[in-house]
């Protein structure tokens, strides 16, 4: 067979089967809605993607890393950004304060 697909003809057992998915990766995508007399009331869009971990930070997903459930040590990281925040607004507040006695004291 030409082309990038070949033909294994050797049984695959579960676990290689389920290597190949997690190696790859495989998207499920479905969309479900729910109407009334043509009314749509409710759309739900799936998108599920199973995959390893190192196959998905590959393709640039890695969301757990900074989701504090998953990861403890996110909940002080999100801390952190907020007492940066809190600084950075100070910060600009005093900024405001000098650039208007700055302007006072011109000619």
């Amino acid at each position: 067979m030409t082309g990038r697909f070949q033909v294994d003809n050797r049984p695959s057992s579960l676990a290689d089967t389920l290597e190949r998915v997690l190696d790859k990766g495989v998207v499920i995508v479905g969309d479900i809605a729910v109407s009334v007399v043509d009314i749509e009331l409710l759309t739900l869009r799936v998108r599920l993607f199973i995959a390893s971990a190192q196959t998905a930070r590959e393709m640039g997903i890695d969301w757990w890393e900074n989701d504090p459930f998953f990861a403890p040590r996110a909940v002080e990281s999100a801390a952190s950004v907020k007492e940066l925040a809190k600084e950075n607004a100070e910060l600009r507040d005093r900024l405001a304060v000098l650039e208007r006695a700055l302007e006072e004291k011109r000619p």
